[in-house]
This record gives C-alpha cells, sequence and structure tokens, in this order.
C-alpha cells in the first residue's frame, strides 16, 4: 500500500507541478519515446541477467505491491510455534517431528499458526533443518555454519534481483537521452519547418530526457530499494528461526530457545518477555 501512495505522491507532484506552471500535458504525453525508454530498459536487463533472476523479478512484484507483512503479533506467531515443536521434541524426541516436518500443510502441530505456513521459505528451511534433526546430525556448530551457508546463499540470490533492477534504473537517464536525440534527429528533418511546429518536435524530444531520469530515481530505483528492505526482513525472519533451532540442538528448554530468539528481533517488531511468555502460555500440542 505504502509502494501505489508513494507512486502516487511522486508522480502527483511532478505533473502538478508542471501543470500549477502552466504547462500542457499533452505534450508529456509522447508513447514512443517510452516505447524506447522502457523496450530498451527491459531488453538490456534480460541481456544482463540470467532467467533466475528475471524470473525471480517478476515473482517479487506481488510481495512489493502487498507491502511489509511482518508484524510484531508474526514474531509472536512464530515463537509460539518454535516453542510448540521444541516443547513436542522435549517430550516425545526429535522423531515425534518427523510426520509433522514431512508434510506441514496437512500438520495439526503447525496448523495452528497460518502466518508462518504462508511463508514458504521460513516453512522450507525449518523443516529441512527440523529433518536433519531427526536423523541424528546433532552437531550444534557444524549446523550452525550449515544454515549460515544457506542464509548467505539466500541472500545472494535476492541480491542479484535488486543489483540487477538498480542497474536498470542506472540506465533509465541515459536511455532517455538515446530517445531525446532521436527525437532531436527526427526534428532535423523538419528544419524547414515553421518556428512552432519547430518547437513543438523539439519539446516532444526533451520529453525522452524527462522521462527517463523520472523513471530512474522517482520509480526504479525506489522500488529496488523497497525490494531490499523487503528481503531484509525476510532475512531476519530465518535468522530468528535459526537461533531457535540451534538453542534446541544444544539442549536448552523450549522456553529458554525461544528467548535466545526473541533476542535476534530488532526495532518495533520485538515483543516484550512478557508478550511472548503469555503467548507461550496459551500453545496446545496436537
Amino acid at each position: 500500500m505504502l509502494f501505489i501512495i508513494g507512486l502516487v505522491i511522486v508522480f502527483g507532484s511532478v505533473v502538478g507541478g508542471y501543470l500549477g506552471g502552466g504547462g500542457h500535458l499533452a505534450v508529456l504525453f509522447q508513447p514512443f519515446e517510452l516505447v524506447i525508454i522502457l523496450g530498451a530498459g527491459l531488453g538490456s536487463f534480460i541481456i544482463a541477467n540470467p532467467l533466475p533472476v528475471v524470473l525471480g523479478t517478476l515473482r517479487s512484484v506481488g510481495p512489493l505491491l502487498k507491502g511489509a507483512t511482518l508484524k510484531k503479533q508474526s514474531y509472536i506467531e512464530l515463537l509460539s510455534m518454535l516453542f510448540a515443536v521444541f516443547k513436542l521434541a522435549r517430550m516425545k524426541g526429535d522423531l515425534a517431528l518427523e510426520s509433522h516436518i514431512d508434510s506441514p500443510r496437512e500438520s495439526p502441530l503447525f496448523a495452528v499458526y497460518p502466518g508462518f505456513l504462508r511463508n514458504h521459505h521460513a516453512v522450507d528451511f525449518t523443516c529441512d533443518n527440523l529433518r536433519i534433526f531427526t536423523l541424528g546430525g546433532g552437531n550444534p556448530h557444524e549446523l550452525d555454519a550449515i544454515m549460515d551457508v544457506e542464509l548467505e546463499a539466500m541472500h545472494e540470490e535476492r541480491h542479484a534481483i535488486t543489483a540487477a533492477m538498480t542497474t536498470v534504473g542506472d540506465a533509465m537517464p541515459a536511455l532517455g537521452i538515446v530517445a531525446a536525440v532521436l527525437g532531436v534527429i527526427h526534428t532535423m528533418g523538419s528544419i524547414a519547418e515553421p518556428p512552432e511546429v519547430l518547437g513543438h518536435l523539439i519539446g516532444a524530444a526533451l520529453v525522452g530526457t524527462f522521462s527517463g531520469i523520472l523513471l530512474a530515481y522517482g520509480m526504479i530505483s525506489p522500488v529496488a530499494k523497497a525490494l531490499e528492505t523487503t528481503f531484509a526482513a525476510d532475512a531476519a525472519y530465518l535468522a530468528c528461526i535459526k537461533t531457535g533451532l540451534i538453542a534446541h540442538l544444544q539442549g536448552y528448554a523450549p522456553q529458554i530457545s525461544v528467548e535466545f530468539a526473541r533476542k535476534t528481533i530488532s526495532g518495533g517488531l520485538k515483543p516484550t518477555f512478557q508478550e511472548v511468555d503469555a503467548a507461550l502460555q496459551a500453545v496446545q500440542l496436537p
């Protein structure tokens, strides 16, 4: 929602200021300039990036439009889920988790945590690492290192998406100049026309430079930054899970493992100890 509001403010301010100064909106409507700029930008994006990055960028549009989905309640739910998992493993052994992690979306253990289940990265990360527990992989230091490698690989994959978008944003002003130069070339073919005709053609050509700069700094670069922020929030969510899992593997009591995980949460998303304790009191095992 904030993404849409921001775009409205950017384009509304630019167009509103232009009209307020006596400009004519029809002059800014140069569709073929946009075809040159956006088409060249899209083509260069496809040339420069492998298919997974291109597809990953397309899949990122949905989360970007939705805005931030992680709230304090999301972390309270996550910590409650971890507590339930650790408590069940403590009571019945890690093997008791096997049926739940094999089919997490049909599991009565996870069913009461819908926010967690909607985050498929978090579900896969949690269940894959819990599966190592059930298979007897019990060295906390080795698993800590493996999880770090997994999180770093995910970070690199997402960084490639934001870096690709940033590169396209950086190229937009130059592509705007390309469109403007082509407009000037077209204008030179009409050099014998009266001044009012030449003025219209030159103005249309300059719209290319304007459009490239506006798209770069008013849209594409901010979108890349917004995606970076969204990906960082997801990474912090997974880091919280990792801390809890490692603490559990080291033999800490479920509530202590959850407290270790809570300590990794930053900013206004971090629930208090009392809030988490009250939530844990309500946890019921299937």
